[in-house]
């Protein structure tokens, strides 16, 4: 089975930029984001509820618990929301009026929640339409797992924050690429 493309910096840029002419710019911007700085699988992201990143004080969370049901495999994990993230929730939800009668973070013109099919038609539609045809709803996991891969993290840690159950599942989403070649040659 082919691997989802990774994207470079440069290129989930041009991803957001696309974003921001799309009508619903924040939430589809956010839900990008979700995918490349969380890790987050598609159906992850649609089973998001406001209360998963945002506590009672109002304020974005930096870290939460996806439950089983959120989850794939049937296990709760932690997820880590970085400081990037967080402003982009922030944002987002001072843009966005959420129907209160769906706990759903993200919703669809009608008000009701995503389901992992059509959150991963939203991904795949947002990237073929920024120029990317061959990007999966799995290029933004793969893309920061590969991106903390070259800047060292170590596996067991991407493996934990991927939500892996196997080390050998992490390392198949690590891609190499010709820049990373020549760096590790140069250190020899």
């Amino acid at each position: 089975m082919k691997q989802a493309r990774t994207l470079t910096d440069k290129q989930l840029k041009q991803v957001l930029s696309h974003c921001s002419t799309r009508h619903h710019a924040a939430r589809d911007r956010a839900i990008v984001l979700f995918s490349f700085l969380a890790g987050l699988r598609a159906k992850e992201i649609a089973a998001l509820t406001l209360a998963n990143v945002v506590a009672d004080d109002g304020k974005v969370r930096d870290e939460f618990t996806l439950s089983p049901q959120q989850s794939k495999g049937r296990k709760a994990r932690r997820v880590f929301i970085n400081d990037r993230l967080q402003k982009e929730i922030t944002l987002y939800l001072k843009q966005v009026k959420l129907r209160a009668i769906c706990p759903a973070l993200f919703q669809s013109q009608k008000g009701s929640h995503f389901s992992a099919n059509t959150m991963c038609q939203l991904l795949l539609r947002i990237y073929d339409e920024a120029g990317f045809s061959d990007a999966t709803s799995h290029t933004g996991r793969r893309s920061m797992i590969t991106a903390l891969a070259a800047k060292g993290i170590g596996v067991r840690v991407l493996q934990t924050l991927a939500g892996h159950s196997s080390i050998s599942t992490t390392q198949r989403y690590i891609d190499v690429n010709d820049q990373q070649l020549r760096a590790a040659v140069e250190l020899a």
